[in-house]
C-alpha cells in the first residue's frame, strides 16, 4: 500500500478509544479515522467531528471497502473474532491488548496474517517515560549485572465498579489488564524468562474479578523479576526498582501521557510531549560511602506506536509490536493462571 491516507476504522469508542486511539491516530500524519463502530453516534460526534461514519455493528465496520486499518478497542472478549473478520477482510490490524483471551487464540492470528498485512498489539507503555528511562539505564551498564527487578501498576479503588473490566465476564479482571503492560515490559528488558510464578486473587469486598496480583519471573541467569498490580494502594509501590551489582535504579510515579490525554492534550508535532517532571534516583557506593544522583526522566512517546504503524503499513519500518512478540505476553498470561490454580512455579516452555 502506497497511498497518501491511510483510512482507519476505530472498533468501539469507550475509554481505549476515546483517551488513547482516537487522539494519537488522529494526531498522526497519514491516518485518518473513516468509520467507528459504536452504540452512541452523538458520543462519537461531539468527539471527532459530524462527518464521521459510525457502525453500530463491529463486524460490519471491520469489512468496509472504505477502510485500510481496523483498530480493535472493544471488550478484550471480542478482540479475537474481530480480528479474524478484519485479516480475511484484507484489513491491516492493530489490536489493542490483551491481544486475545489466551495464547491459542493469539497463535491463530498471527498465523492467519498475510505477510502483506500489519497484525500488530498495542503495547504503548513501551513509549512511557519510565520504561525508556528504565532501558536507557539498564543500556548504560552502570547499574553493573542485574539481579533483581521490579515493575508495579497500583490504584485506590476500593469499591468495585459496574463495569465489563469488573463484572467477572470473560476477558476482565485486572490480570488481563495490567498483566500484558508489566509483562510486555519485562520482555522488553531482559527478553523471555525460563519459569513464572504467580498469585492473582480478588482482594475488595464484593469483587467480581481479580483485582491484584503477584507474579515473580525466573531466569536463567539467577535474574528475578517481580510484577505487582493492585487496586488497593493508596501509597503506590515505585512504578519500576532495578538492582544490580554497582547500584540500583528507581522511578516512583506514574507517565504522564495517560493524564493528559484524558484532559484532552494532543500530541503535536513541533511541540515537546510526553515529558516527565519526576526525575529517576540511581543510589551506588563511591569511596566506600552511599550516594544518590537524581537523573531526568526521558521524554515519553505514545506517538511512536502509531508511526511505527503508519511507516510499517507503507513499507517504510518495521512493526512496532509484532504478533510474535504478543504471543509470547499471551503465553505469560496464561502460564501466570495455571500457576495460580496449580499453586507452583509453571515452565515457559510447558505454558
Amino acid at each position: 500500500m502506497h497511498k497518501a491516507t491511510i483510512r482507519v476504522g476505530l472498533v468501539g469508542f469507550g475509554y481505549a478509544s476515546q483517551t488513547f486511539h482516537a487522539p494519537l491516530i488522529n494526531s498522526t500524519p497519514g491516518l485518518s479515522i473513516g468509520a467507528v463502530s459504536s452504540r452512541d453516534p452523538a458520543r462519537v460526534h461531539a468527539a471527532l467531528g459530524p462527518d464521521t461514519a459510525v457502525c453500530p455493528d463491529a463486524a460490519a465496520l471491520v469489512v468496509r471497502d472504505d477502510i485500510d486499518l481496523v483498530v480493535i478497542a472493544s471488550p478484550n472478549a471480542t478482540h479475537a473474532d474481530l480480528a479474524r473478520r478484519a485479516l480475511a477482510a484484507g484489513k491491516h490490524v492493530v489490536v489493542d491488548k490483551p491481544f486475545t483471551l489466551d495464547a491459542r487464540e493469539a497463535a491463530a492470528l498471527a498465523a492467519m496474517a498475510a505477510p502483506e498485512q500489519l497484525l500488530s498489539v498495542f503495547h504503548n507503555r513501551r513509549w512511557d517515560s519510565s520504561t525508556l528511562s528504565a532501558a536507557a539505564m539498564l543500556a548504560s551498564g552502570r547499574l553493573g549485572t542485574l539481579r533483581h527487578a521490579a515493575l508495579h501498576f497500583d490504584r485506590f479503588r476500593p469499591l468495585p465498579r459496574e463495569r465489563w473490566r469488573e463484572d467477572g465476564s470473560a476477558g476482565g479482571g485486572i490480570w488481563l489488564d495490567l498483566g500484558p503492560h508489566l509483562i510486555d515490559e519485562a520482555l522488553q528488558y531482559f527478553g523471555p524468562p525460563l519459569a513464572i510464578q504467580a498469585d492473582i486473587t480478588a482482594l475488595r469486598p464484593g469483587a467480581r474479578a481479580d483485582d491484584g496480583f503477584l507474579a515473580r519471573l525466573r531466569y536463567a541467569d539467577g535474574l528475578r523479576v517481580d510484577l505487582g498490580a493492585s487496586m488497593l494502594a493508596a501509597v503506590p509501590r515505585a512504578r519500576v526498582v532495578l538492582h544490580g551489582l554497582l547500584g540500583s535504579y528507581m522511578k516512583q510515579g506514574l507517565d504522564p501521557q495517560e493524564g493528559a490525554l484524558k484532559t484532552g492534550l494532543l500530541p503535536q508535532e513541533g511541540t515537546r510531549w510526553g515529558a516527565d517532571p519526576e526525575d529517576g534516583v540511581f543510589a551506588f557506593e563511591q569511596d566506600g560511602a552511599p550516594r544518590t544522583q537524581a537523573l531526568p526522566s526521558l521524554d515519553g512517546d505514545y506517538p511512536a506506536y502509531y508511526r511505527g504503524v503508519r511507516d510499517a503499513i507503507l513499507g517504510k519500518g518495521p512493526n512496532p509490536v509484532t504478533p510474535q512478540q504478543a504471543l509470547t505476553v499471551m503465553r505469560l498470561l496464561d502460564a501466570g493462571r495455571r500457576s495460580t490454580d496449580e499453586r507452583r512455579e509453571v515452565l515457559l516452555d510447558d505454558a
